[in-house]
């Protein structure tokens, strides 16, 4: 099993807290980023995505920008400025987006159980993306943003949750901007919180792969460094935040070919009518598909709906994301490793559709809206060892970053 542990968590002033909570780093591009942050130099964005403050065309990956996400970080801890808390302790995190509450316990867990497998994975990492964000952690000696972890749902762990929420003064309570509330508590009795967790067998990486494996990472190259390690370093655990599935909602990740190899929009369409059915949709039919198995298409100003059928019996290949790839796009579209081709966008879906057709009308390329992964297709993949194809759940609403930090 893995165990949910207490950690001394930096908080930052509670007056502040909504000025400098932002979205994670990885929902939103540099020029998005810079936008968001505008008029606003508490936002944490400036720690996370630090090509911000840096001119316009700087290399996302330069010695500068490791450098500006330190001296950012430092700037933060000593003129905001963070405390941190006297004594480890479980914090727990509620978020209600459009009357739907989700609520997580935040904590500290192993990096040993996650080498091990005892924080199951259902997707592969870039390793570009893997490089960044642990030189990031490395430089900072922090770990900024927790990772989303979800677990099958425990009446021990529910009570003592709730305790919290009943009883106790939230540390920060607001409205984020885009209309999602955010409240965070400290847990008072961490302990028996923590224990009610050894009964819960397995954890799932729901959100933020990336950030576990560098925090994997992190944590040898930091222990290489150290003559005096032990195996007790902050740098030996990874901070996350743990939700019960049955609150957890999850949207499609949608997807755009935005690189058809100079092949016409109608060319492309003709060749993918030839695998399946397309049916135009009118102006005021969704564009979101109804089932499992059918999706909607967009290419050359028309929305089509189609349907694919399964050509296996495993878990991984009923997914939805399964049969789009091994079905569309790789063979019509050329896209074999959707993990590193650049002529694929992801879309996540709190998006909409507009953007899908938006993308599509600026690339020339083909947008398929998706059906959304279930939570239980998550587990059944990840406990079966299986991989997901890449980009192919969208949890929302998303975690604030910067309502607390792990130094390491």
């Amino acid at each position: 099993m893995a165990i949910v542990r207490p950690f001394s968590a930096w908080f930052p002033p509670a007056a502040l807290a909504s000025a400098i909570a932002s979205v994670p780093y990885d929902v939103v591009n540099s020029d998005e980023a810079r936008a968001l942050a505008e008029g606003n130099p508490k936002s944490f964005l400036h720690v996370i995505r630090p090509e911000i403050d840096l001119p316009m065309g700087t290399d996302l990956y330069s010695d500068p920008v490791y450098a500006k996400a330190a001296d950012n970080l430092a700037s933060w801890l000593a003129e905001t400025p963070y405390a941190q808390g006297e004594q480890p302790k479980l914090l727990v995190y509620r978020l209600i987006r459009n009357g739907k509450t989700q609520v997580g316990v935040v904590g500290v867990c192993s990096v040993d159980e996650y080498d091990q497998g005892l924080i199951a994975i259902h997707e592969r990492t870039r390793q570009s993306k893997e490089d960044d964000r642990t030189r990031h952690v490395v430089t900072m000696r922090c770990q900024a943003e927790p990772i989303f972890l979800a677990y099958r749902r425990n009446d021990a762990v529910s009570s003592l949750v709730r305790e919290t929420t009943e009883g106790s003064v939230p540390l920060y309570d607001f409205v984020a901007d885009d209309g999602v509330k955010h409240t965070v508590w400290g847990v008072t009795n961490s302990d028996a919180l923590a224990a009610a967790f050894e009964d819960v067998p397995m954890l799932y990486v729901a959100d933020g792969h990336h950030r576990a494996k560098s925090a994997s990472r992190a944590r040898e190259a930091l222990a290489a460094d150290n003559p005096r390690h032990t195996g007790s370093e902050p740098y030996n655990f990874v901070m996350s935040v743990v939700f019960p599935d049955d609150q957890l909602a999850i949207l499609p990740y949608n997807r755009v070919v935005t690189d058809l190899r100079g092949v016409p929009v109608a060319e492309a369409m003709a060749a993918l009518s030839q695998v399946a059915s397309l049916t135009p949709l009118s102006p005021d039919e969704s564009r979101q598909p109804p089932r499992r198995g059918t999706f909607c298409v967009y290419g050359e100003g028309q929305w089509y709906s189609m349907a694919l059928e399964p050509t296996g019996s495993a878990v991984i290949d009923c997914l939805d994301v399964s049969l789009l790839q091994g079905q569309v796009l790789g063979p019509v579209f050329g896209i074999t490793d959707p993990r590193t081709d650049p002529g694929i966008d992801f879309v996540g879906g709190a998006r909409g559709t507009d953007e899908l057709q938006r993308r599509a009308d600026a690339s020339g390329g083909v947008a398929f809206s998706m059906f959304a992964t279930s939570l239980e297709e998550l587990f059944a993949v990840a406990d079966s060892g299986e991989i997901m194809p890449p980009k192919s759940t969208w949890f929302e609403p998303k975690l604030r970053s910067g309502l607390f930090v792990h130094r390491i």
